[in-house]
């Protein structure tokens, strides 16, 4: 991986990290935090190439010529290690991280350092979390554990007090824009990067997979429902199909609506809406609301989204959510 292959928003962190290997003094464990798109993968695959390249560059990045470049592109290094969930969502299981202090027991196969990358590292369990802890009290030789996460307060702080932590920050806008444009996305920057929450690769996953129409049909149902024009039970069922949106992102953008419904109540500067192409009716929803109770049902849709992480039956969760919201518009 050269160094034009990290984001132009990283080089900060990039050189950050390409200075630990200019002075030698390699961080044993390095978490890096940061939004869900963002790019903290492809930081960490970069570095992670850098640490065991045979020929650096001046600059102490990958040379991508080496025996060791060219395994790592391959996927095929010996010294390099990638732990993730064997599905999305799900933890990080403690017999993962078993097979991964019998690895590191050995010595790496080549002379320069083996990396450890884990991601997410928030999917660390309980009882992974302090396995893994095991790994940062008894180091190995030449051996760098990289962890990624969006959420690293909830990683214990057993873990958090023995790595280097960097953070790597959502780009400024126009940044965000003319890396958007590169990418052939022609539109809709403003929106897109509003749901992103500012960051360019999850915003051009939404364009790829039309997430604005999508979120425009689920808003005016949404607005029907308050209307009592459709039957919730109804479309809790098919926005829960196996085919439908995830749950944590209809919740999220419902969050973002009613965000836009308390803002909108105290007339802040349309500039400053999360659905800024949602204006007029969430205008028109502040001002027939009672705001105390869009407090309320705010609060249980925070509470919502963070019970999705907990055994819960999502269709009823979706449920007595859309009830809620039915309730608020018909006092």
């Amino acid at each position: 991986m050269m160094p034009s292959a990290v984001y132009p928003w990283q080089q900060a962190v990039w050189r950050h990290l390409l200075g630990y290997i200019e002075l030698r003094r390699i961080p044993q464990a390095v978490l890096l935090s940061g939004l869900a798109g963002i790019g903290k993968r492809r930081l960490a695959e970069g570095y992670a190439q850098a640490l065991m390249c045979h020929a650096p560059l001046s600059d102490y990045a990958a040379c991508g010529q080496c025996q060791s470049c060219k395994l790592f592109e391959a996927r095929t290094h010996p010294d390099f290690l990638l732990l993730e969930p064997e599905e999305p969502g799900k933890a990080i299981g403690i017999d993962k991280i078993r097979q991964l202090i019998s690895k590191l027991a050995l010595k790496p196969q080549f002379d320069k350092y083996r990396v450890v990358i884990i991601s997410p590292a928030d999917s660390l369990n309980n009882a992974s979390a302090n396995a893994f802890l095991k790994c940062l009290e008894e180091p190995t030789a030449r051996t760098c554990l990289l962890l990624l996460s969006e959420k690293p307060s909830r990683l214990p702080a057993t873990i958090r007090s023995r790595c280097q932590m960097l953070s790597c920050e959502a780009p400024e806008r126009n940044i965000a824009e003319a890396w958007l444009k590169q990418q052939g996305i022609a539109e809709n920057y403003p929106v897109l990067l509003s749901l992103s929450q500012g960051a360019p690769l999850l915003a051009a996953e939404y364009a790829r997979q039309n997430f604005i129409d999508a979120r425009r049909e689920c808003f005016d149902i949404w607005l029907q429902i308050a209307e009592n024009k459709k039957n919730l039970v109804a479309v809790a069922e098919q926005w829960q199909k196996p085919d439908g949106l995830e749950l944590s992102v209809l919740l999220t953008w419902m969050i973002g609506w009613v965000a836009d419904i308390i803002k909108s109540a105290f007339q802040i500067d349309p500039g400053q809406l999360l659905n800024p192409d949602m204006k007029k009716p969430l205008q028109a929803l502040a001002k027939r609301l009672e705001l105390k109770a869009v407090y309320r049902f705010y609060d249980s849709l925070l509470i919502a989204r963070a019970q999705l992480s907990t055994p819960i039956n999502k269709q009823l969760l979706l449920e007595q959510v859309l009830i809620s919201w039915s309730q608020l518009n018909n006092r």
